[in-house]
């Protein structure tokens, strides 16, 4: 039912624990593994695993986006599932998004939340305290398009019929590729949200460096792509295009100040706030909330 694509390059450290957690998951019937040029010994590890479901295939440097795109084109699975090299899924989280997907038949992705691990594995965040937030289901593009509130595609699974349609990921997109695949998956059907924490994201040294490297400025290339897509802007309410990527932009820059927080850069993270006053001074309270949670990692 379920082909997981895993894109890798230099993931030794941690591929041997994710293919693990994606072989373990009732409805799998393909783990593909997309090395993007790993020099390490990400490939070594991926042929040592003796499962009839592993596929490993080569792609050259082309960059995460490609890696996936590249990695589908061949899947079997009704479900595709884009899972991290270095995350790792919870027990039973297929088979929860497969039962969500059978109580929604008409949807075109479904998906949970996820909760932060350390390099070790060990749980570092609280999101289990936003249990009672409820993310939405139906037709979600208008609230999707006013920021990406899903994240991680390890959270999640999409119908390859639907992936396929909509053209896959952007890979001249270099930051939120991902929020503008979501987007277009939207503007084709409906979404189906289940409220449990579904994967372990794991925040290590590697990916938090280029987290701490990123500014709001970097974010604004996805933003300009998601409000020039026909596809997208055709199934917006008139007119609504406008505040949509105001809201987006505002989502993007509290974002960007929340990592400032996690990596102890306050100076910055009030700068960014202080971008968000220039785009809307209602919205600053809200962000200042979100900003000020993050602190606790939440």
């Amino acid at each position: 039912m379920v082909s997981v694509v895993i894109p890798a390059k230099n993931a030794a450290a941690y591929i041997g624990e994710t293919i693990a957690s994606a072989l373990a998951q009732d409805g799998v019937v393909e783990v593909i593994i997309v090395d993007d040029g790993s020099t390490d010994d990400t490939v070594a590890i991926v042929d040592a695993i003796r499962d009839p479901r592993l596929h490993l295939v080569r792609n050259e440097a082309s960059g995460v986006s490609a890696a996936r795109n590249f990695g589908a084109r061949d899947a079997h699975g009704d479900w595709l599932m884009f899972l991290d090299a270095d995350d790792r899924l919870r027990p039973d989280a297929v088979a929860t998004l497969l039962t969500a997907a059978k109580a929604a038949p008409h949807a075109v992705l479904v998906y949970g939340d996820y909760n932060t691990i350390d390099s070790a594995g060990r749980t570092i965040g609280r999101r289990e305290l936003l249990k009672g937030r409820l993310k939405p289901s139906g037709n979600v593009l208008e609230r999707l398009a006013g920021g990406n509130f899903i994240v991680n595609g390890g959270i999640m699974l999409i119908r390859l019929a639907a992936f396929r349609a909509t053209g896959g990921f952007d890979a001249s997109l270099r930051y939120c590729e991902d929020w503008h695949c979501w987007c277009r998956l939207a503007a084709t059907g409906e979404f189906a949200y289940v409220p449990k924490l579904l994967l372990d994201y794991r925040l290590h040294t590697a990916n938090t460096m280029n987290a701490a490297l990123r500014t709001p400025h970097d974010f604004f290339p996805a933003v300009a792509r998601v409000f020039a897509d026909d596809l997208i802007l055709r199934k917006l309410p008139s007119g609504a295009a406008p505040r949509l990527r105001q809201a987006a932009e505002i989502h993007l820059v509290t974002y960007a100040a929340t990592q400032a927080v996690r990596f102890g850069r306050y100076r910055e993270a009030f700068v960014y706030l202080g971008m968000v006053g220039q785009r809307s001074l209602k919205a600053m309270p809200r962000s200042a909330v979100k900003i000020a949670l993050s602190y606790f990692g939440i």
